[in-house]
């Protein structure tokens, strides 16, 4: 039976595909393109990751599944109450402070008081530190590495204020794929999911079955009820834009959506068009939400160069999917 989600409550809100995983290995294109800014100092993003004002933690999580680093960013403005928490997790060639500085998704957490955890991979488990959402090992609950994002999930909001009905995952690219799988396997511990340039729920099961995912979509398997936000560019040369219709198929599957508005197409502040459409379930709530960018290619959108693997021009990502995820909750869990 699908999951009843609450509209929000929230106060506040190259290699063989370098190790395996489909991510960003061709997004550095020339120069002044859109997508080639990739950091060539980590000192310059984790000045620009804290830079928000509040404080940031480097922390490891060890369990059965493994041991991973994470960063943990904690606003200026988080007291004594209970706050949401945001799980970002990275595309390939990428750590904790290359993303939170691409994304600016700290600055987001002053604004709206709200915790950002930055799981890292590691090149042990992926020589091009690409999350393994391709590999059948890591596409079950309890086990491999979504048995590890989990426990982070759950170790910051055993250790800081967390509001349990707004926790939410996003990610891009390999993290957007592995931030799908974390939507299916543990729908009772997110209240709403965000994959940016990302590949569906088991569209893949090894890496021959991963590049053709890339390219075709692959075969997605239904997923949870979880609420969803997609956002993908139709010029995205490394992940198929056709994996972003996927994406909303797999979901629609779940059996919750009653109804879908009519596609609306706007023009951003930073010149971009880009076509929204939302299906609503039979409460109303937007359940389900692709935000296709036109033009866009393989990188997140209004990010700052100072990260990496990033678009300067709009709709702003972090934006989007702060504004889905804070109208949802789910019933408390923990």
């Amino acid at each position: 039976m699908p999951r009843a989600y609450a509209a929000s409550a929230c106060p506040r809100p190259v290699e063989r595909l370098q190790g395996a995983l489909p991510g960003l290995p061709d997004v550095i294109s020339a120069p002044g393109s859109p997508g080639a800014a990739r950091s060539s100092s980590g000192g310059a993003a984790a000045r620009a990751a804290a830079a928000p004002g509040g404080e940031i933690r480097h922390l490891t999580h060890t369990e059965h599944a493994g041991t991973r680093s994470y960063d943990l960013y904690i606003p200026a403005s988080y007291a004594a109450e209970p706050v949401p928490l945001v799980v970002m997790l990275h595309g390939g060639k990428q750590n904790g402070s290359e993303f939170a500085a691409a994304t600016r998704m700290n600055e987001f957490a002053e604004q709206h008081t709200f915790l950002v955890v930055y799981p890292e991979q590691s090149r042990a488990a992926n020589n091009g530190r690409y999350w393994n959402w391709f590999s059948a090992a890591d596409q079950q609950a309890d086990a491999g590495e979504p048995a590890i994002i989990a426990g982070i999930t759950r170790e910051v909001m055993r250790d800081l204020l967390v509001d349990p009905t707004c926790v939410y995952v996003a990610g891009l690219s390999a993290g957007g794929a592995m931030a799908a799988v974390m939507a299916a396997t543990y729908p009772d511990l997110y209240a709403a999911v965000g994959v940016h340039s990302g590949i569906a729920y088991r569209a893949a099961h090894d890496v021959g079955s991963a590049f053709a995912a890339m390219r075709t979509g692959g075969t997605a398997a239904p997923t949870s009820s979880v609420p969803l936000i997609v956002i993908h560019g139709d010029r995205d040369t490394i992940v198929a834009p056709v994996n972003a219709d996927n994406l909303i198929a797999s979901r629609l599957a779940a059996g919750d959506i009653t109804g879908q508005d009519a596609p609306i197409t706007t023009c951003s502040d930073g010149g971009r068009s880009y076509t929204r459409t939302v299906h609503r379930n039979r409460d109303g709530i937007a359940a389900a939400e692709s935000v296709i960018v036109h033009g866009g290619s393989h990188a997140w959108y209004g990010g700052s160069p100072v990260g990496s693997y990033t678009d300067p021009h709009g709709p702003n990502s972090s934006a989007e999917m702060i504004r889905f995820f804070l109208q949802h909750q789910s019933p408390a869990t923990t």
